[in-house]
């Protein structure tokens, strides 16, 4: 992480030529992109770092085009020799997400002032699709060109091995493939002349200077017209209610008319199909960050997921069959215990992570401005011997080389009685954020290991949400 750092910090004094006065890392997503703003001057800038080049590549090309095509995207100011850290304009941190969940009173309210302001992001839309998908390079996609049947069949198999074994769901996988390529078959047909943006929904979308601009576009590709409205006005903890999704998808048909003829009917025979997938592959992604990586925050999508799966599978029609796909997603529906990832939503989540002081430290992504900050340094180091330096303090040997040692007991018994006073003042004043973080030197064993004694020691006294995040061993 620390090279990563002087990457960035390198091509600011080379684009700006002067030191940057402050670097301030942003709140990941859902990806394994690392955002930091950087300020110096009159300068506010995004640098960003990540190892995935051909990703890189795409965003960057794409960015070029849509910013020729006028379309209000961040431009990519300079890009280093190795392709994996860039600068692009700073768009502020007022997503369309934040923007609802700061105004609305409660799921249902959806006042005329929200209903405009997407109406001013669906404008936008078709000329991503159309205009500017004209002139797009798709030999700059990646993974893919297109969102074909083998992009679905991913995307239904993320579903399939990310939520449905990890939250141990039985079904009968021969039943669930051929209805998975039944929907492929039928969704094939409405073809994929289109740049799909691929995950156009509320976080992706800023709200700078009285309109919507527009990040994070890098998975685009070729496909249907149908997909990204969908993604926009099925975002789950969005919880748009379904007459402005009919409002607002009528606006969209009215705005794509003017960039070519559309068949309302041929599309809409697609539509709920499209819903459909993508459901799915968002349920994948919630199973995948938080049944798969332990980030408790991502399994709160997944009770609004399935108010949205189970509104389309009553009242609208899928004119292909899947019964044992549908029945399956019944099930689910109909399972209380995914209910419980809604009301831990009120519950205190206690995020404990472990980090490295060679790296930076964790970032709160809460907005309450971080939290308790343990150093680990003081204690005995496992990570001096050869024999315990191919292991982490989750591992046995780690684990008894520390527990062996008294100056740790004594640590974290402070430790744990300071984090017990916040816990309890926290939820009598009905807080619903606490960060608590453990570093040493490498972020492997030290840190780890308190990091999970801390974790076990709240899940035995506390009825919390506990999101344990180990950022040194999850890079």
């Amino acid at each position: 992480m620390g090279n990563e750092l002087e990457l960035i910090k390198e091509l600011f004094i080379k684009w700006t030529g002067f030191d940057p006065e402050n670097i301030i890392p942003l709140p990941g997503s859902g990806s394994y992109r690392k955002y930091y703003r950087l300020t110096g001057g009159l300068n506010s800038i995004i640098g960003v770092f990540n190892d995935a080049k051909k990703e890189n590549d795409a965003f960057i090309a794409f960015s070029q085009t849509f910013h020729q095509c006028g379309l209000p995207v961040p431009i990519v100011h300079i890009v280093d020799r190795s392709g994996r850290v860039y600068l692009q304009s700073d768009l502020g941190d007022m997503t369309l997400f934040k923007y609802l969940s700061e105004t609305r009173c409660d799921e249902q309210d959806f006042p005329e002032e929200m209903i405009r302001v997407y109406k001013k992001v669906i404008d936008f839309l078709p000329k991503f699709q159309v205009s500017a998908g004209k002139r797009q390079d798709y030999s700059k996609c990646y993974p893919r060109q297109a969102f074909d049947g083998q992009s679905m069949m991913w995307d239904l198999n993320y579903f399939k091995y990310y939520f449905l074994k990890l939250a141990k769901i039985p079904f009968d996988e021969q039943k669930l493939e051929d209805d998975f390529s039944a929907l492929i078959q039928f969704l094939i047909e409405a073809g994929t002349g289109y740049f799909m943006y691929r995950d156009f929904q509320s976080r992706n979308i800023m709200l700078k200077d009285g309109g919507p601009w527009f990040i994070d576009y890098q998975g685009g590709r070729k496909g249907p017209l149908q997909y990204d409205i969908v993604s926009l006005l099925y975002d789950a903890k969005a919880s748009i209610p379904e007459p402005v999704r009919d409002i607002l998808l009528n606006y969209y048909l009215e705005r794509i008319t003017n960039q070519l003829p559309v068949d309302t009917p041929s599309f809409l025979k697609y539509y709920y199909g499209f819903v459909l997938i993508r459901i799915l592959q968002s349920l994948g992604a919630y199973g995948f960050r938080g049944y798969y990586e332990n980030k408790a925050h991502f399994l709160k999508s997944i009770p609004f997921a399935l108010t949205n799966l189970k509104y389309v599978l009553e009242s609208k029609s899928i004119p292909v069959p899947i019964n044992a796909l549908r029945k399956l997603l019944e099930t689910i529906i109909a399972n209380p215990s995914f209910q419980q990832h809604k009301e831990a939503d009120n519950q205190l989540v206690v995020r404990i992570s472990s980090f490295s002081y060679k790296g930076t430290y964790p970032v709160d992504d809460s907005g309450n401005g971080g939290g308790f900050m343990f150093d680990c340094r003081s204690l005995p180091n496992p990570g001096k011997y050869e024999e315990y330096r191919s292991f982490t303090g989750n591992d046995l040997p780690v684990i008894a080389f520390l527990e062996k040692e008294p100056e740790v007991e004594v640590f974290l018994n402070h430790t744990c009685s300071l984090i017990d006073q916040s816990i309890r003042r926290y939820i009598e004043r009905g807080f619903n954020r606490l960060m608590v973080n453990f570093g040493c030197t490498g972020g492997q064993h030290r840190s780890v290991y308190c990091a999970n004694q801390l974790a076990n020691h709240i899940r035995s006294k506390f009825n919390v949400t506990i999101d344990i995040i180990h950022t040194a061993l999850d890079k």
